[in-house]
This record gives C-alpha cells, structure tokens and sequence, in this order.
C-alpha cells in the first residue's frame, strides 16, 4: 500500500532520478532516513523498478524515430517465441507491444537513417517465417515526450 507521501515521493523521482535522501526530505517535509528508506520500501517493492538517463536521440546519430506495426501469419507458440526473440535482439527496437487489432505487434524502432530503417524491416522483420505484413509510420515530430506517470 502506498500513501499520499509516497505517492508525492514517487513524482518527484519521476522528475528527478538524482534526488538525493536528503532532498527528497526537505521536499516532503521529512527527515533524510525516513525519505531513504521510503524510497528503498518502493524499490524493494518492485514499484520503482530502475533509474535510466534519458538521452537526447539526435546527438547520438538517432535521426529517425518510428513506429511499427506488425501482423503475423502464424500464432504457433514457437513461432511467437522465436519472433519475440528477434525483436529483443534488435537495438533499434526501443518498445514492444502485442496489440489488439489488425497488427498483433506495435514496435517503437529508432535509427540513425531511413536506410537502417530499412533494414530493420526488410532484413531482419519480414524474412521472418510468422510475419505476414509490416507497416510503418516514420514520426516526424514528437508533440508529447514519455510523461512520467499521472500518480
């Protein structure tokens, strides 16, 4: 169970991952142990399940951002486990998810070009025996960065 001061606690390392224990004290009117090991409760409990950079994509030679939908032939447990394991293979594919639907994955890819898109798609996704079709929508501007979540 999380109460309203973990829930406060919870925000402000979604806006800062650095906060120090004595930071998140003088924030939420606590003492720096008592921040500390709130925080290490919510870690321990699985509710905070890591701390990443956020990186800016561009500066690291990452021009293209794309989604991508594919739909598969075959649903043969097997074929599904040798899919997912191509997708988590690929760097380029930052997030999968089954869907609901026409296409049974949506996968956010980003790339250096259009060219390495393309190769994602054509030589590494579709000469896959389960996949039927793949469809994609190049991102030309991101109006929303990853929120953090309405807690």
């Amino acid at each position: 169970m999380i109460d309203e001061t973990d829930k406060r606690l919870l925000a402000l390392l979604q806006q800062d991952a650095t906060l120090t224990a004595q930071e998140l004290g003088a924030a939420l009117n606590l003492s720096a142990s008592q921040a500390g090991r709130r925080r290490q409760r919510l870690e321990a409990d699985g509710i905070v399940r890591g701390y990443a950079a956020r990186l800016e994509p561009a500066r690291l030679g990452l021009g293209v951002q794309a989604f991508v939908q594919v739909t598969m032939a075959s649903h043969r447990p097997e074929m599904a486990q040798d899919f997912t394991r191509l997708l988590r293979l690929q760097p380029a594919i930052l997030s999968v998810w089954t869907m609901t639907g026409e296409a049974d994955y949506l996968l956010r890819v980003m790339c250096a070009d259009l060219a390495a898109l393309n190769d994602l798609i054509h030589a590494n996704l579709l000469p896959h025996a389960a996949v039927a079709r793949v469809q994609s929508q190049i991102v030309m501007n991101q109006v929303k960065a990853d929120a953090p979540l309405p807690i």
